[in-house]
């Protein structure tokens, strides 16, 4: 493992309470992670356009209850890309792998957008090291509430970044003002949208994620084949705002029929899609008490 610390008030605030910024090799990639405090372990994933710090306001307060690892997924920020798959099933392994690593089993996951697919897939492929999920303001391939978000012109970017090639060539030498019009959604101070910025500024970077993005018909496909009965108790939740609030009892629905038990549902107030920026404390909160209870 190779300590890492950013130049960045962000990172050093957090690493200032405890935290420690380092590396680990799983699945032929590298993934870069920050981990502080103790007690029963919390996974924290992250969505786009953001990497780890997607949760750095809510941390050290985790910390005082919680064993808590945020991770880059592979090829954003400081993760490296691999040559394998950036389908959900591939980046669940990726995540297991460093929860083996770690030697952390009861795992509490947590996955915000994209970051929701990827706890999906580790709570249908590794049941066995997760004691609870929550899933934030992202629909799920292959389950109800995928197909009628298709057409909602809140989800046009999910189509353009699926198109090989076209949106590599769109998005030279214009990718910042592609993310800022995403990062315009949340409550972000100038120095977190630089921040998440830098997180993408790389080509691999930006590639990496359009993979993620072109693997959802794969993540379909795994989540349609990989039904029957799951333990696992499971939280989702929205944006009260968010165009996937409306969704939220369907989706729940399509769980329970994939064989989830336990599924549980709500609505972040007065926020849209980037929950923890927009409420951070309503979501601290909403995270600890299922931590605990799970």
């Amino acid at each position: 493992m190779v300590e890492q610390i950013q130049d960045s008030s962000i990172v050093v605030s957090v690493l200032k309470q405890g935290f420690n910024s380092s590396m680990i090799e799983v699945n032929g990639t590298a993934l870069h992670y920050v981990r502080g405090g103790n007690g029963p372990a919390i996974l924290l994933i992250h969505g786009f356009p953001q990497d780890w710090s997607e949760y750095h306001l809510i941390m050290p307060e985790l910390a005082e209850q919680f064993n808590v690892i945020s991770v880059d997924l592979p090829g954003i920020a400081d993760s490296t890309a691999h040559y394998g798959g950036f389908d959900a099933e591939n980046l669940a392994e990726d995540l297991y792998q460093l929860l083996f690593g770690l030697q952390l089993k009861d795992v509490y996951v947590v996955g915000h957008d994209v970051g929701g697919m990827v706890a999906y897939a580790l709570v249908r492929g590794h049941a066995d090291v997760v004691r609870g999920a929550m899933i934030l303001d992202q629909v799920i391939p292959g389950i109800d509430g995928w197909e009628e978000i298709q057409g909602s012109p809140a989800i046009w970017h999910m189509h353009f970044m699926q198109i090989p090639g076209l949106a590599e060539k769109l998005l030279d030498g214009r990718q910042e003002d592609f993310l800022r019009y995403f990062l315009s959604f949340g409550k972000f101070s100038p120095e977190e949208i630089s921040y998440h910025l830098n997180s993408y500024a790389a080509p691999t970077q930006l590639g990496a994620v359009l993979k993620i993005y072109r693997a959802f018909p794969e993540n379909a496909r795994f989540n349609q084949e990989h039904r029957g009965p799951n333990q696992v108790p499971v939280y989702l939740g929205a944006g009260e705002k968010s165009p996937f609030a409306a969704l939220i009892p369907k989706i729940a629905a399509g769980l329970r029929e994939s064989g989830f038990e336990h599924v549980e549902t709500g609505l972040v107030p007065n926020s849209l899609h980037y929950l923890v920026s927009d409420q951070p404390k309503f979501v601290g909160d909403l995270i600890r008490r299922n931590a605990l209870q799970d």
